[in-house]
């Protein structure tokens, strides 16, 4: 009990009035009045005491009973339930002979996630009654798993937030003329892999992990969506996807830390409307300017999910899921930047604030499957690349290209460097050149570049740059054969005693598609087969991409298309320089089926 509270010893009952010794009875009709005075007393002093007494016995004293029922609530919302929590303790909200207390604490929804999937990164064990994750894509993704599988559909929603795009008000101006009205269509040219010199040079795109982050997801599949719907390829969601998995950002705060940093290019994120609110609360009104996609967006909504497994949980969980969608509950929820589940904001939302109150255009909730196959594009296209790439420098590279000016050798290196800046820093890639007898007599390969992170510096020289260098001065050999199927066979060797398993391991071929020629003998064409086959292991594969410019030798062709089928790979035929990019791309959207893509 709390203080303990007097009103003429209620603690001990009501003691009636005694007349002191040796004084003289009143008559019986005079008693009446100070008798009935002393009853309306007593029955005031009794109501009190009931009132006072009622109000001391908080849950678990007094001989009242205790249901408590325990809240995980994501981060930005769990101020609201904690407040709504609050209020409804205070009321002592009874449930039969007991009452309520409601716990809140603050949970990160992947993390719960996870926890109760039992798979991936998590801060612990999940053991609250009630959940309010900041989106139901958490729930299908659980619902879609074996232990989440008989989780609750959700009981309501607590709030609602569009994931919207955000830039620092001083640069609003600019990235409208960068491509004009705010769309998820121009943040996908601008975050397109495929296009470096497109509009991705003056603009810098920060999107939330959509691995951690539920705005971040909800953002790349209305990308997709949108992509989808205008016919575009799935090359092009691939270049946005590794585009994005090398700029993503964990949380909203390092989002916001990174848009003030300076830099040419305008920086535009993706961040819940909730997100602006609650940055501009803690700096300035305005900071920051939420834009709202053409095309619409999709919303954070805050479902109310019941996870308590004992019965009087469960009921308690049931009457605050309630209380949660009531009207008060609806007035903390607004004023802490959010709207309510119909999209109305209340005076948070406002312009002042770079908001806008007007409810954003909806766009529909992607089904489940697609919610997977989105996360799970997105997590093998962060896996890094280990990439070693054979260039062909034999004489008949020296032979007029078609389609292009010069030589295939000049088209050749074109199409390498050209498909070098598609790759992030942390790929790991080298280069060969082969022929014949490159390196000492029978050797027909020599390395030119090692193998490593392509950020990494050499001799104060970035990879890439050195690569880069390389590939600018390759000349064919003009006495040279080619000695494809010995360099492919000390090149697998090379792969496969240097795997590493958290990577893509890929050996890249260019070459002019005339196959092996090597007058000198060594393997021949059924033995490189016959090896590759016997030694590919799906648990650690390695894959040979073929990029052949200009192949019209028929027997060549289907020799090349052997070679990428017996390791899962990919032979393309490109006829000129304007299809490198595309092939580059295929040839990264492999990471979202490997290794049982099958061949070409």
């Amino acid at each position: 009990m709390g203080g303990r509270h007097r009103t003429d010893d209620l603690d001990g009952g009501y003691n009636p009035y005694h007349e002191p010794a040796g004084r003289r009875r009143a008559s019986r009709g005079k008693v009446l009045v100070p008798l009935a005075g002393a009853v309306a007393l007593a029955v005031l002093l009794g109501v009190a005491a009931y009132v006072i007494v009622s109000r001391d016995r908080t849950c678990g004293q007094g001989g009242v009973a205790k249901v408590a029922l325990n809240v995980v609530a994501s981060p930005d919302i769990e101020p609201a339930i904690s407040k709504i929590a609050a209020a409804y303790n205070s009321a002592a909200t009874p449930q039969g002979d007991a009452c309520v207390a409601v716990a809140v604490k603050s949970g990160d929804s992947a993390s719960v996630t996870n926890a109760i999937a039992g798979s991936g990164a998590t801060s612990g064990k999940f053991d609250a009654d009630l959940w309010i994750p900041d989106s139901s894509l958490w729930v299908s993704k659980l619902r879609a798993s074996r232990k989440g599988a008989g989780l609750s559909e959700p009981s309501g929603s607590a709030a609602r937030s569009p994931v919207v795009l955000a830039a620092p008000k001083s640069v609003v101006e600019k990235l409208r003329g960068a491509f004009g009205e705010p769309s998820w269509s121009g943040l996908m040219s601008a975050a397109n892999a495929a296009t470096p010199d497109g509009i991705g040079r003056n603009i810098r795109v920060l999107p939330l992990d959509p691995m951690v982050n539920a705005a971040g997801l909800s953002a790349i599949l209305a990308g997709a969506s949108v992509l989808k719907g205008s016919g575009t390829g799935e090359e092009q969601l691939v270049g946005v996807l590794r585009q994005l998995s090398e700029s993503a950002v964990s949380t909203p705060a390092n989002m916001f830390a990174t848009m003030t940093k300076q830099s040419s290019r305008a920086p535009i994120g993706i961040v819940s409307e909730q997100g602006v609110w609650a940055f501009n609360d803690k700096t300035e009104p305005g900071t920051i300017v939420a834009l709202y996609p053409a095309e619409g967006t999709i919303s954070l909504d805050y479902p109310i999910v019941i996870t308590a497994k004992e019965q009087a949980a469960r009921e308690a969980a049931k009457k605050f899921a309630t209380a949660l969608t009531g009207a008060d509950a609806m007035k903390i929820v607004r004023d802490h930047g959010f709207r309510t589940p119909d999209g109305k904001g209340g005076a948070a939302i406002s312009r002042e604030n770079g908001l806008d109150p007007a409810t954003p255009r909806a766009i529909k909730m992607p089904e489940a499957a697609q919610v997977t196959r989105l996360s799970q594009a997105w997590s093998r296209l962060k896996l890094g690349g280990r990439l070693l790439a054979l260039l062909d420098v034999s004489g008949t590279m020296a032979l007029p290209a078609v389609g292009a000016p010069g030589d295939r050798m000049r088209l050749i290196a074109q199409t390498a460097i050209e498909g070098l800046k598609l790759f992030p820093d942390k790929t790991e890639a080298g280069t060969w050149v082969f022929s014949t007898n490159l390196n000492g007599q029978g050797v027909d390969h020599r390395e030119t570049v090692p193998v490593g992170p392509i950020g990494q510096k050499i001799n104060g020289v970035p990879r890439r740059d050195v690569i880069t260098r390389s590939l600018s001065r390759l000349r064919a050999k003009a006495t040279g054969d080619t000695g494809l199927n010995d360099t492919l066979a000390a090149a697998y060797d090379k792969m496969k005693a240097e795997y590493e398993a958290d990577k893509i391991n890929t050996i890249l071929v260019f070459t002019d598609g005339v196959g092996n020629d090597d007058p000198e003998g060594g393997i021949s064409n059924s033995e490189i087969l016959k090896k590759l086959r016997d030694e590919f292991d799906r648990t650690q594969p390695i894959s040979v991409i073929i990029v052949a410019l200009g192949a019209d030798d028929a027997a060549g062709r289907r020799q090349m298309q052997a070679i990428a089928q017996a390791t899962q790979g990919q032979a393309f035929f490109p006829r000129n320089a304007l299809e490198i990019r595309k092939v580059f791309l295929e040839g990264i959207s492999r990471r979202l089926c490997a290794p049982n893509c099958g061949g070409q």
